[in-house]
This record gives structure tokens, C-alpha cells and sequence, in this order.
């Protein structure tokens, strides 16, 4: 279904009733002078976000700011920063729209510096529109911090509604951690984008005027190309409760399976909320499963209702640890980021943890070494036997083809042989040729580990 988004225009004269804005520019105004520079601007200072003026006046407000660098591009500089919006330049697409990659040439006008960008674009037709196009202008036009992506500036020209961001060079977590032929990420990496994440959130429950992030998940979570995380995507935070609030109450909103679940039952919003999504992201990191998987068993489709009974279970735990890491992990690391997944995973909110808490567990963390735990098992396929005589029963007939035997092949199975951190074949196991030891334990990661040590 085609959704029409009637957009107030930045670049067009409003025709709201002028006594009305002229009266609401003035209250902003002075709430601004009153609270100075710290005074961080919020939708909530808006009577009607969706109005006409709307646009103007946060874009007055950021601009009188000192604390905002943001840049308002017209349409023509997106096109020349894009190369016309080209399809060869697509990194990817959200729920908000397209992303393209793009380069800002300093040349482009005074006071920019020449960087390559990322930039998204509002789709007309997708699930996030206007108000979440402002919502994060007014977020990371303001909010600082070495752990959430930089907004460089945005385009409001007419219909279009762009953002343009500090291009990272890794992508997102979930393109890291789950794309088929990536590599498998080291465990000191996986807790250093936990580190990064977590800090990044307790920035922003910390915060003067606290902000709850609302959709911590995998994909919003941007890496650089030392993997240092930030947070990307503002487009559903909300300002935390103020005063004797406990919650702000709000529709759902999120992604399944990171979402807490007293927020899905109630529309009560807390930092809490943020914890419960962050263990979620935690889990993912050490399981290397997705949150939510329909073609998983269906005990087993989300993660952490499954994986949560099992991470107090140092063996239950060994089970479910990412098979990919092939046992290169510290084992009592391992055991503390699960006690910590499993407490930000509570049912009962007030037992989660603060982000503040999380980040003082994670720094340790962040040390332990991506050392073997105990054996390491290598699986090889054995050499084919080669025939003394063509047609052999049990030999290959000269064709590379193993012949039948009482119309079976002979073919052999992988074997595979467990060895001790001494590169010591278990005696339980099959006895190899030297050279062929030799080979295989040359060729194993804890091997070129050893030697780099």
C-alpha cells in the first residue's frame, strides 16, 4: 500500500497561522536563553512536531546551538556528494530508506572537510517518516560521543529528507557477526564492540536529560575499521521519564526479538528497556546466533529464551558458545559476559543491571587473551588411496571414481584427532604419519597463535 506523507517543506513558505508560530518561535526561544547552550532540545518542546513550522524552527534552534556543527546540504550538493544518488553507490537499505555511500570534497564549499559519507534517504513509501527524519536530527544534531555515529548535516529541501553521516568502514554488527562468508570475529573483537555499544548506551541514560534508545539491535550498531562501536539509527529514541515518573508509556515499537518483554505487554518504556536489547546483542556475540530465527527449532527460534537457562551452566554454556570461534576464547571471559548477558536478560526489569554497571563489568573483559581452552580438535580428509592395479576392489580405477565392493564404495570418512595445547595426539585417537601432524598442526590457528606469542 502506497503511504502519501504530506511533508511540511523547509525550503517552502509555511501557511500555518503566523500569530501562532511567531508566538511559539518566541516561547522556544526563550526557553533556550533561559537554560543556555545546555538546554538540549527535545520533540517535547514542540506543541505539534508534525506541524509546518517545524522543520524552521529546529533548524533555527540547531543553528543557534553552540554546541551544533551540522551542515544543511541542498539537494544539488547530495547529488554531487552521491554521483546522482547512483545504484552502483547503495551500501544498503533500513527501515528508514537507501543508504548511499558518498565522498564531501573540501572544495565543496568553506568549512567542510573532505571525508567519504554515508547518506540515507527518506522512503516515501517505508515504515519511519517525517517525525523520525526530526527525531534524529534533533538527537545526534546535539548528543556527542565518541560511541554514537556522527550526523554531518541533512537535506530538507522540498519532499526530500536526507541525513548524512560519518561513513563507517565495517558496516554494521549484524553484517559482521552474521553475513555468510564474513570471517568469523576474534572474541577479544566481539567484547570490544560490547564495550563500545554498552558505553555508547550509558551515555545516554547518564545523560542531563536521559534518552532512551528504544531499538538496540545488531544492525544499528556501526563499526570503524578498528571495530570501535557506535550507535546509529536515533529515528525511535524518546526522552527517559522526567521527575516522579517511573516510564514514559508509548506505543510499541522496536524489532522483535530484541524488544524487553514488559514493554511489549505494557507500552512502559525505561532504560531498563535498553538493558534488557543490550543483553539480547550480547547473546548474539557469544552464541553467533540471530535474535530471532523462524527456521531454528521452534524451542529454539528466539534466542534468548532458549540460551537464557543456560548461561549460568559452564558446560550448557560450552554448548552454545559460537562454533566459529573454534574454542579461541577465554574461558572465564566467556563465563562473565554470559553472567552478565544473563541479568540484563531479567524478566523483572529492577534486577537488570545500569549501562554504567554493564560497561564496569565489559572493561575487563576486553583483556582476556583469545587463548585455546584445553583441546583443540583439527577434522582433515584423508589422502586418497591410489591403485596398484586398475579395477582393484577397494582401489580407485584411474578415473579418480573408488571402485564397489559387494556393491559399496570404499571411500573413507574425515577423521578427526583431538590434541592437547602441546600439539599431543590423544592416545584415544588415530595415530598419524609425523609429517602429516606435522602439517596439520602448522596449519591450525592456535599453531600461528603460538608462534606469534
Amino acid at each position: 500500500m502506497r503511504i502519501n506523507w504530506k511533508f511540511p517543506c523547509c525550503h517552502e513558505t509555511a501557511v500555518a497561522d503566523k500569530g501562532d508560530d511567531h508566538q511559539e518561535q518566541l516561547q522556544l526561544q526563550t526557553k533556550v536563553a533561559r537554560h543556555g547552550s545546555e538546554h538540549r532540545v527535545s520533540l517535547s518542546d514542540f506543541s505539534n512536531p508534525d506541524s509546518t513550522i517545524t522543520d524552521e524552527l529546529s533548524i533555527s534552534l540547531m543553528a543557534s546551538s553552540s554546541s551544533s556543527n551540522l551542515h544543511v546540504f541542498t539537494l544539488a550538493e547530495i547529488h554531487l556528494i552521491t554521483q546522482n544518488l547512483s545504484s552502483n553507490s547503495i551500501l544498503g537499505e533500513g527501515g528508514f530508506g537507501p543508504v548511499h555511500k558518498g565522498f564531501i570534497d573540501d572544495k565543496l564549499r568553506p568549512g567542510l572537510i573532505a571525508q567519504p559519507v554515508a547518506v540515507k534517504l527518506l522512503d516515501l513509501e517505508g515504515n519511519q517518516g517525517h517525525r523520525e527524519w526530526l527525531t534524529e536530527v534533533i538527537f545526534l544534531g546535539q548528543l556527542k560521543h565518541p560511541h554514537l555515529v556522527k550526523l554531518v548535516g541533512y537535506c530538507c529541501e522540498d519532499q526530500h529528507r536526507m541525513l548524512v553521516y560519518e561513513y563507517m568502514p565495517r558496516g554494521s554488527l549484524e553484517n559482521q557477526l552474521f553475513r555468510r562468508y564474513s570471517v568469523s570475529l576474534p572474541w577479544s573483537i566481539r567484547m570490544k564492540i560490547a564495550l563500545g555499544a554498552a558505553k555508547g548506551l550509558s551515555f545516554l541514560h547518564e545523560a542531563e536529560k536521559s534518552v532512551i534508545y528504544r531499538d538496540f539491535k545488531a544492525s544499528n550498531i556501526l563499526l570503524e575499521s578498528d571495530y570501535t562501536a557506535k550507535l546509529s539509527d536515533f529515528g525511535l529514541a524518546k526522552d527517559g521519564p522526567e521527575g516522579d515518573e517511573t516510564h514514559v508509556s508509548t506505543r510499541v515499537m522496536g524489532t522483535e526479538g530484541y524488544a524487553a518483554p514488559e514493554y511489549i505487554m505494557t507500552g512502559h518504556l525505561t532504560s531498563m528497556s535498553d538493558v534488557y536489547s543490550f543483553g539480547v546483542v550480547l547473546l548474539e556475540l557469544i552464541t553467533g546466533k540471530r535474535s530471532l530465527d523462524r527456521t531454528r527449532k521452534r524451542r529454539e527460534q528466539t534466542l534468548a529464551e532458549f540460551a537464557r537457562p543456560m548461561l549460568n551452566d559452564p558446560r550448557k554454556l560450552a554448548r552454545i558458545m559460537d562454533p566459529r570461534l573454534e574454542g579461541l576464547y577465554s574461558e572465564r571471559g566467556a563465563q562473565k559476559a554470559a553472567a552478565l548477558a544473563y541479568l540484563c536478560l531479567s524478566h523483572r526489569p529492577k534486577q537488570r543491571p545500569s549501562m554504567k554497571q554493564v560497561v564496569a563489568v565489559l572493561e575487563p573483559l576486553t583483556d582476556y587473551n583469545d587463548a585455546p581452552n584445553e583441546a583443540f580438535v583439527l577434522t582433515f580428509q584423508p589422502e586418497p588411496e591410489h591403485s596398484r592395479s586398475e579395477g582393484q576392489p577397494g582401489r580407485e580405477n584411474g578415473h579418480g571414481n573408488p571402485q564397489r565392493r559387494n556393491g559399496a564404495k570404499t571411500t573413507k570418512s574425515p577423521t578427526s584427532v583431538m590434541y592437547d595445547r602441546n600439539g599431543s595426539a590423544s592416545p584415544k585417537h588415530l595415530h598419524l604419519d609425523p609429517e602429516l601432524k606435522d602439517s596439520l598442526i602448522a596449519s591450525s590457528p592456535t599453531h600461528h597463535r603460538a608462534r606469534a606469542a
